[in-house]
């Protein structure tokens, strides 16, 4: 396993008298998924009830353990021993595709000019950019939901906008940097909105919450207006002040 990861990696951060950091990547990248969720499910099993939480990001995994039942030094060992035994989660490289219906137009991603300005290319060479590969939802985090996915193809990578707007629709398709999402609420947000989806990305009555979690692989598929509004889509245009 040494030889699979940088030298110094993985490494143990502490994250209090209740958690630590596992760091097994310095960089971003799809790969990296099959040993993120390995982990996750070998601290699942190695720590049972005493666990509180897990935060899987792109390149670490926090771990939260109650301290009443399990000291940090515990914790630690118990990580380690996962750690000198952890194998890639071949599953996830296996998962199959979720598919997002997204109607993408100028009134509901505003930002779809912007992309097309920036990469030189027309709004449908940018709708086919962004729908024509699958993404891995990296990380879940921000507002309950909302899935981290990646990466976009270079020519759509876009910064954020200067000033995040105060209120972004529940369901808007986004890019920021190599990455994309689609908001599950209405939350404030500065990404470049190029569509909306009329899935429903969060729900407290569904198993899980989440539409999409940690290690999914998801393409946006595109759809039309009538097809958007049969699912229950919202086609109120973008208003900066609603």
């Amino acid at each position: 396993m040494s030889d699979t990861f940088p030298p110094g990696l993985p490494r143990l951060e502490s994250a209090g008298l209740d958690g630590w950091i596992v760091r097994l990547f310095d960089a971003i990248d799809e790969a990296n998924m099959p040993w993120l969720t390995a982990l996750v499910r070998g601290c699942e099993t190695a720590f049972g009830d005493h666990l509180v939480d897990l935060v899987p990001s792109y390149t670490t995994l926090l771990v939260v353990f109650d301290p009443l039942r399990c000291s940090p030094d515990e914790a630690r060992r118990r990580l380690v021993e996962i750690l000198e035994r952890l194998q890639p989660d071949e599953e996830v490289a296996d998962a199959p595709v979720k598919e997002l219906p997204v109607w993408y137009d100028a009134s509901v991603g505003p930002e779809l000019s912007r992309l097309a300005e920036l990469a030189g290319m027309s709004l449908e060479e940018v709708v086919a950019c962004h729908s024509e590969r699958s993404y891995r939802v990296f990380a879940l985090g921000f507002a309950p939901g909302f899935a981290f996915m990646g990466s976009v193809d270079a020519r759509l990578e876009a910064p954020r906008l200067e000033t995040p707007r105060r209120r972004v629709p529940a369901g808007s398709v986004a890019v920021a940097g190599r990455q994309t999402a689609a908001y599950p609420a209405i939350t404030p947000g500065g990404w470049n909105l190029i569509g909306r989806t009329p899935a429903v990305l969060f729900d407290r009555d569904r198993e899980g919450f989440s539409l999409l979690q940690v290690g999914d692989r998801v393409r946006f598929v595109p759809i039309e207006r009538a097809e958007f509004e049969r699912l229950g889509g919202d086609t109120r245009p973008m208003e900066e002040g609603r």
